[in-house]
């Protein structure tokens, strides 16, 4: 059993590359990425200052070639899709701190600011693909680099960007001064935003505890009624207990999550004011006494806890209701009851235990559900959770973000199935893993 966990732990890794270079690749190649869309802006903004008026191509004559180099270079987009991955790995060192500009049509000498310094690095121009450059006395100079991007380069990045747009002439090679480290996800880290331009981590930490909470408390609150009611259902079979229970779990079922939450959101929030209608907490949650953050806490989760719970009562009764009773009328439970074994002891000895080996299969992939939320519910509730988080990062195609949740939530689902292996092979003694 030890070598068949040890097999399915060193999968992960393997796993998790081919799932984010896949996630890597779609985000990078598909049309209305970052890039696109700050230009799109700058051209319309051209076009409110020309009254509205003006072709498309003169709105573009505005737009200086430098400009779009820029936007490429802010948002991390300059460079090819494979070596940006690899640095986003830590495989190869990406650019911690950089600068960057462009020769002006015979300039052969540039300054270029040292970022974090007061200090500048000139630039000279040898040839079309040679520079020389200096720092000033007191500067690492081992600590820079100087990358020298050709016109050549700058056509095959400004095709990618500009479409259908013809290549400017007047073009000149461009300068980037930058400080290379390793700083990718095998060195633990997973980059910075390009929205907020916080740490991924750090915007990771501050809404897991959310997303946990809910999950957590969901998934207690599931097991420990749905197990029960599923028993209770399973003994008392077409009896009134059994119908009622299976009209409201299945009007539960029937009823989306998001519906609920704009129902209480409106009745219970607005109208009757009994509930808060958003926020995970109230503003002046750190100045009240811990009974009034208790009742805080609480008076704010009600909502939330009662659309994530709605639709997941009934998978989990029915199976527990289904599973008992096909035990219940196996041959071994039948010859136990005939051997005078009380009905409760057939019951909860004997068919319970080999009832729950089904649900032992999806207790381990909980987890990924705790983690990750419901963004339609974070986004009704106004939750800062991880679910909204993931929502956001891949509207405005936030690529560091998405990467960031993407590894997080791969590797958590990875280790709920071998959680899942463990959980069947505790329930159920006949299995062993080789």
């Amino acid at each position: 059993m030890k070598s068949y966990f040890l097999r399915r732990l060193l999968l992960i890794p393997p796993t998790l590359f081919g799932i984010t270079l896949l996630v890597f690749l779609i985000v990078r190649l598909a049309p209305g990425g970052p890039v696109q869309r700050d230009v799109a802006q700058m051209m319309g903004a051209s076009g409110e200052g020309q009254g509205g008026g003006g072709s498309r191509e003169s709105t573009e004559s505005k737009i200086k070639p430098a400009q779009i180099f820029e936007i490429e270079e802010r948002h991390q987009r300059d460079k090819g899709v494979w070596r940006s991955y690899l640095e986003w790995l830590g495989v190869l060192p990406t650019d911690v701190l950089r600068v960057a500009r462009s020769f002006e049509e015979g300039e052969k000498e540039l300054k270029l600011p040292i970022p974090g310094t007061i200090e500048q690095a000139t630039i000279t121009r040898v040839s079309d693909d040679e520079i020389r450059w200096e720092v000033p006395e007191g500067i690492d100079r081992s600590q820079w680099r100087v990358r020298l991007v050709t016109v050549k380069e700058l056509r095959k990045r400004w095709k990618r960007q500009m479409r259908g747009t013809d290549f400017p002439e007047d073009v000149q090679a461009r300068v980037v001064l930058y400080r290379p480290s390793f700083e990718g996800l095998l060195q633990g880290s997973l980059g910075r935003s390009d929205k907020y331009g916080d740490p991924v981590w750090s915007l990771v930490k501050q809404r897991i505890p959310i997303s946990l909470f809910y999950g957590i408390i969901s998934m207690i609150l599931i097991y420990s009624i749905c197990l029960p009611l599923g028993v209770i259902k399973a003994i008392k079979h077409r009896s009134w207990i059994d119908t009622y229970s299976s009209v409201a779990v299945f009007a539960g079922y029937a009823v989306p999550g998001y519906v609920l939450g704009a129902f209480l959101l409106v009745f219970l929030g607005a109208r009757l004011d009994l509930l808060p209608i958003q926020g995970f907490v109230s503003e002046n949650f750190s100045e009240l006494s811990l009974g009034e953050q208790v009742i805080d806490l609480i008076r704010h989760a009600i909502m939330p806890l009662s659309c994530y719970l709605v639709g997941s009562f009934a998978f989990m009764t029915f199976m527990m209701k289904n599973n008992l009773m096909d035990n219940l009328a196996a041959d071994y439970v039948r010859t136990a009851a005939a051997k005078g074994v009380p009905f409760r002891t057939a019951v909860f000895r004997h068919a319970f235990r080999n009832s729950i080996i089904p649900i032992a299969t999806t207790f381990g992939q909980n987890i990924t559900l705790i983690v990750s939320g419901s963004f339609l519910i974070e986004k009704i509730f106004d939750i800062n959770g991880f679910g909204l988080l993931q929502f956001n990062a891949v509207i405005e195609k936030d690529e560091r973000v998405v990467l960031g949740v993407l590894t997080i939530s791969a590797a958590l689902m990875l280790i709920g199935n071998i959680l899942s292996d463990l959980c069947v092979a505790a329930a159920d003694p006949r299995i062993r893993f080789k």
